[in-house]
């Protein structure tokens, strides 16, 4: 399988709905790095409260 974003050989793959996409290393460390600066995460960790000590 083969990156979503270049041609290089993926060495992660995501599945939904049937559909499987492959990332490189490079790529999965940078979209990696836009999901933990993303909103939505900062929003879903608030939700669920994720630094929350039991």
């Amino acid at each position: 399988m083969r990156c979503h974003y270049c041609d290089r050989e993926a060495a992660y793959a995501a599945e939904k709905d049937s559909i499987r996409v492959g990332l490189c290393e490079e790529h999965f460390q940078e979209r990696l790095e836009e999901l933990a600066e993303s909103d939505e995460l900062s929003a879903l960790r608030e939700q669920i409260d994720v630094d929350r000590a039991e």
